[in-house]
């Protein structure tokens, strides 16, 4: 899978990779992972706020997710809360 190689890519630029690299595999990875849950039906916001929503007990902190019209549309959102 592509994501695998993305992740490999992540791993040598964060070992001795520039900023810029890093910055640059950070986004090609999370551009892999957001396509494969699109592909499989997973809203990956409500994924990691179901899951980390009160925090990462291993890092003690809490997601502070960006709120875009394109992830907060409010009439899709309550149309899910509906449906559960």
């Amino acid at each position: 899978m592509w994501l695998m190689e993305e992740v490999g890519e992540l791993a040598t630029a964060l070992r001795n990779g520039s900023h810029e690299e890093r910055v640059g595999e950070f986004a090609d990875v999370l551009a892999w992972l957001t396509t494969i849950a699109n592909v499989v039906g997973v809203d990956l916001t409500q994924a990691v706020l179901q899951k980390y929503g009160a925090g990462c007990p291993a890092a003690a902190t809490s997601f502070a997710l960006a709120r875009t019209p394109e992830n907060h549309d409010t009439s899709r959102s309550n149309a899910r809360s509906s449906r559960s």
